[in-house]
């Protein structure tokens, strides 16, 4: 099954009518499906009115319970997966206020304990200076001081011990020059400096680094239970336990590869002493 961006929004209701239809052709009242799923009879009912976007083992439980055909069973756990996935445009966004993205990033942060950033392009918000972070919301609409302010706070979280921090950064993700070279030599001594705090990792990935997977989008693993991925048009939010598996296998080949410690603080001197004498 192949949907649009703009559908899946809709697929939750889709998943619900879908499964609801089924339970009519067998049957069974929603409280008798309950039983044979082990589940509640509220949830049977969340689920089929689209109130609650059902895991996909729970939607397999269901399709076991109600005996589906398996060419229907195929289609509707196709559809399950589309609707454990969430489209945010980036023009959404920016109407809805970044502002709006920001406490909803927080909230993210504030929820996990492991947190995991894959950066292959740019250096991200918690680990950016004031001035790198205003410059790279240059492309935005509006006035930006607000989200400024608001990215720079959400930094405190890096500094709760009771949560964990990797960072994954490609060469290229530290070096892209965001501003001018005396700021871009203060960034760079910002991950340094960070990479010391006990409950965060800065990996590096050099130039000339032998993968034979090519680092494509931007992405975040809050613990096993969220991934978002970023692409230029908007972002992509998956929660199928599968998808999230994938990305940790992702992020773990490029983690096997990185270099962290002493090793990365060398290489980000080098780098940051390159952008000084560009001065």
């Amino acid at each position: 099954m192949t949907l649009e961006p703009e559908q899946l929004g809709k697929s939750r209701t889709d998943l619900g009518r879908m499964l609801r239809e089924l339970r009519g052709r067998a049957g069974l009242s929603g409280d008798r499906l309950a039983r044979r799923c082990a589940m509640s009879q509220s949830t049977i009912s969340k689920i089929e009115t689209g109130r609650k976007t059902p895991s996909l083992v729970e939607v397999e439980r269901i399709l076991r319970a109600l005996g589906a055909p398996p060419d229907y069973a195929d289609e509707v756990m196709a559809l399950a997966r589309v609707a454990n996935t969430e489209w945010q445009v980036s023009r959404e966004l920016w109407r809805r206020g970044l502002e709006k993205r920001q406490a909803e990033l927080a909230a993210l942060e504030a929820g996990a304990t492991q947190l995991r950033y894959f950066l292959p392009a740019m250096v991200t918000g918690l680990l950016a200076i004031p001035e790198y972070v205003r410059a790279s919301l240059e492309y935005s609409p509006g006035d930006v001081s607000k989200t400024v302010a608001r990215k720079l706070e959400r930094q405190a979280v890096l500094y709760d011990t009771a949560k964990s921090f990797t960072f994954l950064l490609t060469e290229q993700a530290v070096k892209w020059a965001v501003v001018e070279p005396a700021a871009m030599s203060v960034q760079i001594d910002r991950l340094a400096s960070i990479s010391r705090l006990p409950n965060v990792r800065i990996g590096l990935i050099p130039y000339g680094t032998r993968m034979s997977r090519g680092p494509m989008n931007t992405f975040t693993i809050y613990d096993d239970r969220l991934v978002t991925v970023e692409v230029f048009t908007g972002r992509i939010v998956f929660r199928d336990s599968r998808d999230i598996a994938e990305h940790l296998e992702i992020f773990a080949l490029y983690e096997q590869r990185a270099v962290f410690g002493e090793q990365a603080r060398e290489l980000l001197s080098e780098w940051a002493e390159m952008y000084r004498e560009a001065i």
